[in-house]
């Protein structure tokens, strides 16, 4: 806690364990019991470090993180003890680490009417376009992924049509931007002929320049749901946009 205070970051998380998915029951739940015992140590550590006058950042929140692996009578369990604890945030780990996306799913229809509806809901380490649409229709708030960075450096441009894998020679002397429907540098400037040469070349620019998408197209993706929230017709435009990612499969 004393690291993240110093970091001075805006939101600090709690310690906890994260079991893999498919751990037995018999692990999970002492692994449960250890991460909560861990977020009251946290809490109050965070309570004494925002006290002091040479704090970085005496108003940092705090997020405690629900676990419980597969098991839904655990991570119900456990959303609601954390709940009492009147946290800033609420996270849940432990979730894309080897379950199916449907286990995932299930997991957050679970789980996430049991944390309070009043404070912020983080889906750790989730996901894919699609991932996000499926959790913010479940009531998840947040997230963090590496996909739009990782997936750039290998050469994968997520659209609204799909997810493009810019190495296929089919796009070799195609002049069209990555999306058509995308206003940011890459695809205002650059085709995805050359991002293909750039990227076979073993130039660094290439995979800069697919960063540079994904991360513009997930950020364009959440102002539109945001937007589709307030306007009561999230429905209507998670369907359009599953629809249009169905286009093309090329993985």
């Amino acid at each position: 806690m004393r690291i993240q205070s110093n970091l001075g970051s805006t939101i600090a998380m709690a310690l906890d364990e994260c079991p893999p998915a498919l751990a037995e029951r018999s692990y999970v739940k002492p692994s449960v019991d250890r991460t909560t015992r861990w977020l009251k140590r946290c809490k109050n550590e965070m309570r004494r470090l925002n006290e002091l006058p040479d704090t970085i950042n005496r108003e940092q929140l705090l997020f405690g993180i629900n676990q419980g692996a597969i098991y839904d009578d655990i991570r119900i369990e456990h959303a609601k003890e954390i709940s009492e604890l009147e946290l800033d945030g609420y996270a849940i780990g432990g979730l894309a680490v080897g379950e199916t996306h449907e286990e995932m799913y299930r997991i957050l229809d679970s789980t996430v009417p049991h944390l309070p509806k009043d404070k912020p809901v983080y889906l750790m380490g989730v996901g894919t376009p699609e991932n996000i649409l499926e959790a913010v229709s479940r009531g998840v708030d947040m997230f963090d992924c590496v996909y739009p960075s990782r997936n750039g450096r290998h050469g994968h441009a997520y659209t609204n049509s799909g997810k493009l894998n810019m190495l296929n020679k089919r796009f070799e002397k195609d002049m069209r931007p990555l999306d058509e429907s995308c206003q940011c540098p890459a695809c205002r400037h650059y085709s995805r002929a050359y991002i293909r040469h750039l990227l076979k070349a073993g130039e660094m620019l290439g995979m800069r320049l697919l960063v540079l998408h994904n991360l513009y197209f997930y950020n364009r993706m959440m102002e539109e749901i945001r937007s589709a929230i307030e306007e009561k017709r999230f429905s209507e435009y998670k369907k359009a946009k599953t629809e249009g990612f169905s286009k093309i499969l090329d993985e």
